[in-house]
């Protein structure tokens, strides 16, 4: 591809590497129904989320105290806008998960683990690999995120509560401290479940360099996606008028659309990531033994960010000379004297 005159190298270089990660996936979605899939993950989502909430405010009214939860989570309705009654909704769970007992907490792993398969199901679509009891595998994997719920779910509840402060001040300033706290507050949070989902969960192999990077940029995407789902709630909808009048109905489809818009995001993330991990990859072994390898190069095939560069290299690398300079594919000269280049 042609590049525009004087074009910096570092434009040209990211250019370069944004197409290469968008065409992989474009080659990943090849032949599959994303919309379909994030579907059918959406419905596993669906049977999930309650009692992973539930489950969540229940584990740290256990490790904290009940008034505590509940303090905290008042302070989080008071935040939410109440056009679509979102406060009254957080109420109710929190509620249900300080009065949950440990047989009720028992029951909940059966659904709250469904989403694990659909997430594992979900992800395999996306490669050739097959293996069996894939529901088995992915719902244990998600169990150990239970355990980690407390420990994300309490400081998220301690930032809705300096955010429900800042939303009592006048000005610019604050509502956009309070975005931006809101915003890298859900992204921590989301970071360490994404990670796990992608790579233990969902069973996907991915090195670990394209797996921090991947895991970082979709918790930024689904972060910001939250975001706008707040900012929907605030809008004065009648969710019942396309559904003859019934408003739960109305919020139920609501709801699970949002899920959805929420699951394409994330599985964009997932094939970004592998499309990632394939990148690096290449120029990991185009790089030579010695690590002193031309900046940037990749495997040198056609469209690959560094295929040029790794070409000429190749070519020019190899010069001898006599009397004169050698040109390394780098595009420095090496002194004179006869003999092979690079002497």
């Amino acid at each position: 591809m042609a590049h525009a005159p004087g074009e910096p190298a570092a434009a040209r270089g990211l250019r370069s590497v944004t197409r290469f990660l968008v065409d992989g996936v474009r080659r990943r979605l090849r032949g599959r129904d994303l919309a379909l899939i994030a579907a059918g993950l959406t419905f596993y989502a669906g049977i999930a989320v309650v009692p992973v909430l539930v489950l969540a405010f229940g584990l740290t009214a256990w490790l904290t105290s009940a008034e505590r939860v509940q303090e905290l989570g008042s302070r989080v309705a008071d935040l939410l806008p109440a056009e679509l009654g979102a406060p009254a909704a957080v109420d109710r769970l929190v509620e249900a998960g300080i009065g949950l007992q440990p047989l009720g907490a028992l029951l909940a792993l059966l659904p709250l683990s469904l989403y694990g398969e659909g997430l594992r199901r979900a992800l395999l679509r996306f490669s050739a690999r097959e293996e069996g009891m894939t529901g088995w595998r992915g719902r244990l994997a998600a169990l150990p995120l239970v355990l980690l719920s407390p420990f994300l779910l309490y400081p998220l509840l301690l930032v809705a509560a300096q955010m429900a402060d800042l939303a009592a001040q006048d000005g610019a300033g604050p509502a956009l401290a309070r975005t931006a706290l809101g915003f890298y507050a859900v992204l921590a949070a989301l970071t360490l479940p994404l990670g796990w989902g992608f790579r233990v969960v969902g069973g996907g192999r991915v090195h670990r360099p394209a797996l921090v990077c991947g895991t970082l940029f979709t918790a930024a995407c689904v972060s910001g996606f939250l975001q706008g789902f707040v900012l929907f709630l605030s809008l004065p909808l009648d969710l019942g008028a396309p559904f003859g009048g019934l408003t739960v109905v109305g919020g139920v489809v609501a709801i699970g659309l949002w899920l959805f818009l929420l699951h394409v995001v994330v599985l964009l993330g997932w094939l970004l990531t592998g499309s990632l991990d394939e990148l690096l990859q290449q120029r990991a072994a185009a790089q030579p033994p010695g690590g002193q390898g031309i900046a940037g190069q990749s495997s040198g095939h056609p469209g690959s960010p560094g295929s040029v560069g790794g070409t000429t290299g190749g070519t020019t690398g190899g010069t001898t000379g006599s009397g004169g300079g050698a040109t390394t594919g780098g595009g420095a000269t090496t002194g004179g004297g006869s003999g092979a280049g690079g002497t």
